[in-house]
């Protein structure tokens, strides 16, 4: 089906098991390491007066992701997928915030001065918006050139308290959970309507180019695929969380037929149990966070996700593979391993980890 994935019909039907914490022949367990027959100047290079306009040109994007996309072999369960990527925050950039380049991540600046009825009224979603145009123009392009070669996923989409922490400023909105909370539900409730016709949007145009659902996160599944996540909620209760933001994410997840939740950080943690509840949650996503990343660390967090019927992806070194073993069950498991340097290392990774039983 994809040229740089020949084997993906089998690959889909594992990442189908794994949602149900179930195992075919294997766990899931995804390796990329370098193409030996990749040119080393295979990814073109070009200079700029700027970084927004490195970002904003489209040949360029394209042509170096297609480079890219050939210089790596995706191994096991590794999809070749690349998306359309002007930062985290481009969402909120829909609206109208603008948005800052840096060399690898962009991020945007508030446009809502008060949590009030005219100024958020104010706040619409604009199809004419120039990134909004720039994600469609990249989308084409990129499936233009990856057509039965790789897969085109949808774009970084952080709709809810994110994206409303993007439009207010972080530190505003916790004031405004205090002040004005019903007005951002009520804000939260309207972006979730927009965030979900602008999914069906991106889902239908990829769908009809033959590409399965993935975005950054790349996993995949027979339908709708999703990452609900809420950073902005580690700055607030749990009550807080549950009463402003929570039906906003069971909202996205009940569109979708699989969902991995993207915790992050130790301060987001306190929200576990109340995810695992959620049944359209599939499978939860643990990012420990800068100095905190070795997933030994965090053992009993993803046995409390194996407890509660879901599942999870873990990214352990190599060497820990016979640890990893020991302490959590196969079921539900995604194995995502970084550091490989060959094909017969990856090789031998794989049997290892098809060895594994509970």
């Amino acid at each position: 089906m994809f040229k740089l994935k020949e084997d993906f019909e089998q690959v889909l039907d594992r990442y189908e098991a794994w949602w149900d914490c179930e195992v075919l022949d294997r766990p899931l367990v995804s390796l990329i390491y370098p193409a030996s027959d990749a040119p080393g100047d295979a990814v073109p290079q070009k200079s700029y007066s700027s970084l927004r306009e490195a970002w904003m040109d489209t040949d360029y994007v394209v042509a170096r992701t297609e480079a890219q996309m050939h210089a790596r072999v995706y191994y096991g369960d590794a999809l070749p997928v690349t998306f359309p990527n002007l930062g985290p925050e481009v969402f909120s950039a829909f609206y109208g915030c603008p948005l800052e380049f840096g060399e690898t991540t962009s991020w945007s600046e508030p446009i809502l001065d008060r949590m009030d009825a005219t100024a958020v009224a104010q706040l619409q979603l604009d199809r004419d918006n120039v990134y909004f145009r720039k994600i469609l123009e990249l989308t084409d392009a990129l499936i233009e050139v990856g057509r039965e070669t790789f897969i085109v996923g949808y774009t970084d989409l952080h709709p809810g308290g994110d994206a409303i922490a993007a439009f207010r400023d972080p530190q505003a909105l916790c004031l405004d959970m205090i002040e004005h909370r019903n007005a951002v539900k009520a804000l939260c409730d309207r972006i979730t309507d927009d965030f979900l016709t602008l999914y069906d949007l991106y889902h239908q145009k990829l769908q009809a180019a033959g590409m399965p659902s993935t975005t950054w996160l790349n996993a995949t599944c027979r339908g709708r695929f999703h990452v609900p996540s809420n950073d902005f909620s580690c700055m607030i209760s749990n009550r807080m969380f549950e009463d402003v933001f929570l039906p906003g994410i069971m909202r996205e997840c009940r569109h979708m037929d699989r969902s991995i939740y993207h915790l992050d950080g130790p301060q987001a943690l306190r929200f576990l149990d109340t995810l695992l509840d959620v049944p359209e949650i599939h499978a939860i996503q643990w990012v420990p966070g800068a100095g905190q990343e070795h997933w030994a660390q965090w053992i009993n967090v993803y046995q409390r996700i194996q407890a509660a019927g879901k599942a999870f992806c873990l990214y352990p070194p190599v060497e820990d593979l016979d640890q990893v073993f020991e302490v959590l069950r196969p079921e539900g498991a995604w194995l995502v391993l970084g550091g490989v340097p060959d094909h017969e290392t990856a090789e031998a990774v794989v049997q290892k980890v098809t060895r594994w039983r509970r």
